[in-house]
């Protein structure tokens, strides 16, 4: 096999090449807006729940829940990546964009079957975020406890 070499010169025109022209305000305004209609959405699926007698947690806990499968539905779709093209991290709002970091190297390892393939990848990026979460909250609960909280 050939490999490929480039100098430093011709290395800084590719890199050059396919930098994105746009400014950073027009970047954070679209992140904003991305990252806004993904609130307001949670939010109006939450006074949605609310006016159908759901209490306040149990409508926290189905907007949050419709919000996860919302995010794995357009990323299974394809729809996600376009969002995430358009509105940088605007589309990394917690809920949607965990959805999204467990769905998306799901659906690349499909292919390989769902043990090997899809149950392996789910947790290639979300994995290491739930292990140091669940850690963390273990120490914080122990130190609570040694505290006498």
């Amino acid at each position: 096999m050939k490999q490929i070499t480039k100098t430093k010169d011709e290395y800084q025109k590719v890199i050059k090449n396919n930098q994105s022209t746009k400014g950073k305000i027009t970047n954070i305004i679209k992140a904003f807006f991305i990252g806004g209609l993904f609130c307001s959405l949670g939010q109006s699926l939450w006074y949605l729940f609310m006016t159908l007698n759901f209490s306040q947690n149990d409508a926290g806990a189905l907007s949050t829940v419709t919000m996860i499968l919302l995010g794995s539905l357009l990323t299974g779709f394809g729809v996600y990546d376009e969002i995430g093209q358009f509105g940088g991290a605007g589309s990394l709002i917690p809920v949607t964009g965990f959805a999204n970091a467990v769905v998306a190297p799901a659906m690349d390892g499909k292919q390989d079957g769902l043990i090997l393939g899809l149950g392996t990848q789910m947790f290639n990026v979300a994995g290491p975020v739930l292990v140091y979460a669940m850690v963390s909250a273990f120490l914080i609960g122990l130190l609570k406890l040694m505290l006498g909280g």
